[in-house]
């Protein structure tokens, strides 16, 4: 990788608003560079560190796809001075971006199992990086059932309405989106993820889930994937909002003896139960 601190440069196509409040866009980015497009090989659930030049550089998981050759997308909170820099950068501007980082989603153990992806809000980047893999021609041969289930407050903060919207429409994916509280424009489920979860009631038989979303609908989800047969070696789950440097240096991503950025940000529920509950 080289220099682990120096980024490369990426062309900034499209910035994207994603939500009504304006709060997340979703950014493409093309390879400037045609060496560092052939280096740059990641997995779903894998982070990069993406750079604001003269503000500073935030870790965002990759919501693009390793099937969507020549680009990376990122979907961007606007929380502070990075990340609007980040919003006010014009399309055809050069970022930096530097990774990937952390590990992935076990794509090759997942193989031949049904799979149920549970979401929530902002936190459905790395999801959609892993239901775009699965659903490509491909991939989607190798995977067994496939259920979406994903929900936000209410239907103006959902990510990639396009795409869930043709995500339900197709035969080989059970997309059930869901909001908090609907309004007289919104068609689908009313209802909070863990309810909505234990309403589907995916089988549990041969069947992985994979969990990323708030500390708060994490916490009501599991027991409801507990109550459905699911064991904790099958429940996978992401520790995003642990992220920083990326590497291992700063030390603040530590859980007991774990780096969160390079031991994680992927990790089955079983091995966070023998970890010290610091996440």
């Amino acid at each position: 990788m080289g220099n682990p601190y120096l980024p490369m440069p990426m062309r900034l196509e499209k910035n994207f608003i994603e939500t009504e409040d304006k709060n997340i866009r979703t950014f493409t980015l093309s390879f400037i560079n045609k060496e560092d497009e052939q280096n740059f090989k990641y997995l779903p659930g894998q982070f990069a560190e993406v750079f604001a030049f003269g503000k500073g550089e935030s870790p965002f998981g990759i919501a693009s796809s390793p099937t969507e050759p020549g680009i990376l997308k990122f979907s961007v909170m606007k929380v502070g001075k990075v990340t609007t820099a980040l919003h006010q950068t014009p399309e055809g501007a050069v970022i930096g971006v530097r990774g990937p980082l952390g590990n992935s989603y076990p794509m090759e153990e997942l193989k031949g199992k049904n799979l149920v992806v549970i979401g929530g809000g902002f936190a459905f980047t790395t999801l959609r990086s892993t239901i775009t893999y699965i659903l490509d021609p491909k991939n989607r041969g190798d995977y067994g059932n496939l259920t979406v289930i994903y929900g936000a407050r209410n239907s103006g903060l959902l990510l990639y309405k396009e795409e869930l919207a043709q995500w339900e429409k197709r035969s080989d994916i059970t997309m059930v989106a869901t909001v908090d509280r609907g309004d007289e424009n919104w068609k689908g489920k009313v209802g909070f993820v863990p309810a909505m979860t234990k309403e589907t009631a995916p089988s549990a038989e041969n069947t992985y889930a994979v969990v990323c979303g708030p500390p708060i609908m994490i916490k009501f989800t599991l027991p409801v994937l507990e109550e459905l047969g699911f064991p904790p070696e099958r429940i996978i789950m992401a520790l995003e909002n642990r992220m920083k440097c990326g590497i291992g240096m700063c030390g603040r991503c530590n859980v007991g003896n774990k780096f969160v950025c390079k031991d994680g940000p992927v990790f089955t529920l079983a091995q966070l139960k023998t970890m010290p509950n610091e996440y």
